[in-house]
């Protein structure tokens, strides 16, 4: 009997494959349909920061009362909660596995209050998605770390259920920043968020959207920086995300220390039977390599776990491509 039970952040997964957050997981029948194909679990759709300001914003441009500016910011946030903590309660009443509710945010104190009424929506666990784009010259990294730590520390005294970060790739040491955030509480990591992909339109000369979804190509970091953390830092609880396409992708996160697995573009891509599809080859995988649990080849191709970690290090490009012309 396979056995695919994971330990994601303090919860108890009955596979490792999640729906990651995005418009995907806006709506709680939807959501039941991702539980009915064989998701472990689901992270609702995220509510930004960002996005609730500059909806206020465009709302104070077409107002004629400047002095409304503070009740037309606390309409705004106050409705867009709302609905968000509805998603989470029909989504509960409907779906059995853990429901993780998602914030999008970069200040320290914007969401605390927030975060409490999650946890009492029914959200099983918060994860927190923090970045922001910094191009000042004078910017001091270390800024970029106090923030993650402190808005970790905040929403921890303010809940009891488990609260993950996910992060960007883009941060400077990766594996001190998770450390950082391990010593401060945080139950789990996501590496990586996906984020806006600028292109340019030559014909048009203008600025558009790139590529909405990731691409295979996309792993390669995910799978890096997974084993490189995993090795580095014993017991800490990763999601791998970005770059997740196939059954495939999902074992090689594991093997290189994921706990859990977010996929996203395959399920836009493919649709839920995909969920259904990955579990049934995993277990086929499993089964033929003597596999009866996660917990048996979990990290086996970690950072700390392989002779050579140094196959991880960028540091090794010019050794393995020296020799061709």
């Amino acid at each position: 009997m396979i056995d695919m039970k994971t330990q994601y952040a303090g919860l108890t997964l009955r596979n490792p494959l999640i729906i990651g957050s995005s418009g995907l997981t806006n709506n709680p029948e939807r959501n039941k349909e991702f539980e009915k194909a064989g998701a472990g679990a689901i992270v609702l759709k995220s509510l930004f920061e960002e996005q609730i300001e500059m909806q206020s914003d465009v709302l104070m441009q077409e107002s004629d009362y400047p002095e409304a500016a503070d009740y037309i910011r606390g309409y705004v946030k106050a409705n867009q909660i709302k609905d968000y903590l509805e998603l989470i309660q029909k989504t509960k009443e409907l779906c059995t596995i853990p429901v993780i509710a998602s914030i999008n945010c970069y200040k320290v104190d914007a969401w605390i209050e927030f975060a409490r009424q999650i946890e009492l929506a029914g959200a099983d666990a918060i994860e927190l998605n923090v970045f922001f784009m910094e191009t000042d010259l004078t910017y001091n990294s270390d800024t970029t770390r106090d923030l993650y730590v402190n808005i970790v520390r905040k929403v921890k005294e303010t809940v009891s259920i488990p609260v993950t970060v996910k992060i960007s790739k883009m941060v400077g040491n990766i594996p001190a920043l998770v450390q950082t955030l391990c010593v401060n509480g945080v139950d789990g990591v996501v590496l990586f968020n996906r984020f806006y992909q600028p292109d340019i339109d030559i014909n048009n000369m203008q600025i558009v959207s790139g590529n909405v979804f990731s691409n295979h190509s996309d792993l390669s970091d995910t799978i890096r920086w997974t084993a490189i953390v995993a090795g580095k830092i014993p017991g800490v609880s990763i999601a791998s995300s970005t770059g997740v396409h196939d059954w495939e992708d999902v074992v090689k996160c594991l093997l290189a220390g994921a706990s859990a697995v977010q996929m996203c573009s395959a399920v836009y891509t493919h649709g839920g039977e995909i969920i259904s599809q990955v579990l049934t080859c995993m277990e086929e995988w499993m089964h033929q390599a003597h596999y009866q649990s996660l917990e048996q080849f979990k990290g086996k191709l970690n950072y700390a776990n392989i002779p050579n970690p140094a196959m991880y290090e960028r540091s090794q490009f010019m050794k393995y491509f020296s020799n061709r012309d």
